[in-house]
């Protein structure tokens, strides 16, 4: 909660009153009386600084401490032997303590005050050196004050470069962590920039397809019934006209059926309701719907469905997948063509294959068949569709925790293979 600043001043302020409990005793006893002095005010100042700031959250009087320096370390150069005694030793580092503790916009201002006052002193030592007091004796009196001097600034130096040592690396681990937050979330923000523009692409070209798609049926229609209000349809033709409308309706109805449930999902979300069903009860009514539609068109279907194969799916998105497949294997296989419909346990899964005799998927179409850049292609009566049924099958596979797959070969038709969570007779027991 505090600032470098105040972090510096606090352990510093620590640090000196425990060499003052020190250096207060020992100036008395050598009789540096002024020197046991500066020490006992000095430790004064820094206690009740120390209490305003740490306890009380009143920033530190840096102006206090830079004065106070001045003024005492200048007393104990006169009275500490001048410039054979320690002071010069302390008070570098007690600018440096006063720079530490101060706002930058201070710094120059304390350093020239303290350079021109440690001339001044100097100067006054050497023009008028009968004003020096010499209280310390040379030889072991000096060796002994130089050595007790000596820990002050070294602990201030040690305690001022720890802590910007520490702040330099913590201010630099935070940018670190900053920048790559920044570049995580630019990361981020290009992708999703990347899936917006791919899924307007894609709302862009579903909705162009259906908008044209939907004129034939749509057109036809009105054709028919601008016809038959003129009575220009005689009793031959009206029956070849009846069976293409129907076929042009049906594929209208599919594309917009596939087109309404991929819009809800993308909407709403694909949420599965994965319930234990019996799959031959479930797809019973899918498979009779299109036999109808492959009857049109003379197609065989054939059923294979265990009675007691049971699977774990969501009924409505199991039955539009396989409405659709089963769609797709009648409008690419040939009036007299057959489809093949059978289920299959695995050892972990459900296997459901729709397969066809039809003219088949070509290679370079087959890597793009479950997407929506898969072209929609003519059937073998020009059915058309918008190529969204295979990737609506996709997706509504994968969300109840299943897959697809397929395989095709030109002229000689495909299987597309459904693979669902299959129910244990001890699941259903329980």
């Amino acid at each position: 909660m505090f600032s470098l600043e105040s972090r510096i001043f606090h352990s510093i302020c620590v640090a000196l009153v425990l060499l003052d409990l020190f250096y207060i005793p020992y100036n008395w006893y050598a009789g540096l009386y002024v020197g046991s002095f500066s020490a006992l005010v000095f430790g004064i100042l820094f206690v009740y600084q120390y209490y305003l700031s740490r306890f009380k959250a009143k920033r530190h009087n840096t102006s206090i401490f830079g004065l106070a320096g001045l003024i005492i370390f200048s007393l104990n150069y006169f009275t500490n032997s001048g410039i054979d005694g320690s002071t010069d030793l302390i008070w570098p580092a007690y600018l440096l303590l006063v720079l530490a503790i101060s706002p930058y916009k201070q710094h120059l201002q304390w350093l020239i005050t303290y350079v021109i006052c440690f001339l001044i002193i100097h100067f006054i030592e050497f023009r008028y050196p009968d004003l020096i007091h010499h209280p310390i004796t040379p030889g072991k009196g000096q060796f002994i004050d130089r050595v007790t001097a000596f820990p002050i600034p070294v602990f201030l130096v040690y305690i001022i470069i720890r802590f910007i040592r520490r702040s330099y690396d913590n201010e630099r681990r935070v940018a670190l962590e900053k920048t790559l937050a920044v570049e995580i979330s630019k990361e981020q923000i290009l992708a999703q920039n990347e899936q917006l523009e791919k899924s307007n692409s894609e709302k862009d070209k579903l909705m162009s397809i259906i908008s044209h798609d939907l004129r034939s049926p749509l057109i036809n229609i009105q054709n028919y019934l601008e016809l038959l209000n003129e009575s220009q349809v005689d009793d031959v033709n009206r029956p070849l006209l009846e069976r293409a409308l129907i076929q042009s309706t049906n594929g209208a109805v599919q594309m917009l059926s596939n087109f309404l449930h991929w819009s809800k999902s993308q909407m709403d979300g694909v949420n599965a309701n994965l319930v234990a069903i019996n799959l031959g009860a479930t797809l019973q009514g899918t498979i009779e719907m299109e036999s109808a539609n492959a009857a049109q068109k003379n197609i065989t279907l054939q059923v294979s469905i265990p009675a007691s194969l049971q699977v774990f799916a969501d009924a409505d998105m199991l039955q539009l997948v396989v409405r659709n497949l089963i769609s797709n294997a009648i409008k690419f296989t040939p009036t007299g063509g057959k489809i093949d419909i059978n289920a299959q346990q695995l050892i972990n899964e459900c296997q459901i294959t729709i397969s066809d005799n039809g003219k088949g998927i070509p290679d370079e179409k087959q890597p793009k068949i479950f997407s929506i850049k898969a072209q929609s292609t003519y059937g073998t009566n020009n059915e058309k569709g918008i190529g969204l049924g295979l990737m609506l099958c996709k997706e509504f596979i994968e969300h109840q925790g299943g897959r697809i797959d397929f395989k095709s070969t030109m002229d000689q038709g495909s299987s597309f293979f459904v693979f669902v969570q299959l129910v244990r007779p001890s699941e259903t027991g329980s």
